[in-house]
């Protein structure tokens, strides 16, 4: 059908979440609103972290992922890249109350084309164990500052700028 489940779901859970929302995604391919959803989470108090992976499956997708650290970081998203390896893992827990792991990206392909699945979780302890795996997960990864995205050259974000036109193709 036409409801878009994933990214509702999603948006629901950051636009009520009262203190912290934490996401493990492979891919941070967003539309403009979900860019202004977790922007206004964060404006609004709210402790937003992003876990992405540090080494890609497919360098393309790597780059539009991290072609939106900036316009994050600078709104007071905490954006982490998980430093052993590639994480494959797409979880949202917010509040100790909620969360969802499942197979659903933060991405278009996503939130607008393809059937995923997830399990919703609500005041369980399987939501804590969520929010722990995610400690875990944050304590092997390394946070992106705004220098690290300062520091990037003129041709990648020619090339990251280039790509994020065909996103909603990755």
């Amino acid at each position: 059908d036409n409801d878009l489940v994933g990214e509702t779901t999603y948006m629901n859970i950051i636009n009520n979440a009262k203190k912290y929302v934490y996401i493990s995604t492979p891919y941070l391919v967003i539309d403009h609103e979900m860019m202004t959803c977790l922007i206004t989470a964060a404006q609004s108090g709210i402790d937003v972290r992003i876990t992405t992976p540090y080494i890609p499956d497919k360098w393309f997708v790597h780059e539009v992922t991290r072609s939106n650290y900036k316009t994050l970081i600078q709104a007071g998203v905490k954006i982490y890249e998980y430093t052993p390896g590639f994480i494959h893992s797409k979880t949202i827990v917010a509040d100790d109350e909620y969360a969802i792991v499942g197979t659903t990206n933060f991405d278009f392909r996503s939130f607008y084309l393809h059937f995923e699945c997830g399990v919703f979780l609500y005041k369980t302890k399987s939501v804590l164990e969520v929010r722990d795996d995610y400690y875990e997960i944050l304590h092997a990864s390394t946070e992106i500052t705004i220098e690290d995205c300062n520091k990037v050259r003129l041709p990648r974000r020619v090339i990251r700028a280039i790509l994020s036109v065909f996103s909603p193709l990755m």
